[in-house]
């Protein structure tokens, strides 16, 4: 079984993978806009939306985070959801949420807490919201 993160946007899907290919150091595996789509998106959708992604796929260390493009009036910003990164390295992590949190906004620094060595929160400037993680050493 595998469970992934599927990652809803208002037309910035493309933008945001290509920045989380940079910032987490993976490669983006598939993409399709809705244009693109097999089955005649001009005549199922508006023309607005045939640039938009359809569906990406995003590889990371042998992990999958799929992303979309949601249709104009269906667009929800996220809640109750946060995408959590765990990072063997401290000074790794801390340049992730770095990146991760430019342009966003910090939900909490990242620190050290009782758990962890260097941890925090933030929304990136996407909308999406994120935990990075540094794991202690046992």
């Amino acid at each position: 079984m595998n469970i992934n993160p599927h990652l809803n946007f208002n037309g910035q899907c493309k933008e945001a993978f290509e920045f989380y290919e940079n910032v987490l150091g993976g490669k983006i595996v598939f993409s399709m806009t809705w244009g693109e789509m097999p089955g005649g998106a001009a005549d199922q959708f508006p023309p607005e939306t045939h640039s938009r992604i359809m569906h990406t796929a995003l590889k990371v260390d042998g992990q999958t985070i799929m992303g979309a493009d949601a249709p104009p009036d269906r667009y929800a910003q996220p809640k109750g959801i946060t995408v959590s990164i765990g990072v063997k390295d401290k000074s790794e992590a801390e340049r992730i949420f770095n990146a991760l949190s430019d342009g966003g906004s910090i939900t909490m620094p990242f620190s050290q807490t009782f758990w962890s060595p260097g941890f925090g929160m933030c929304v990136d400037r996407y909308g999406i919201p994120w935990m990075v993680n540094t794991e202690q050493d046992m």
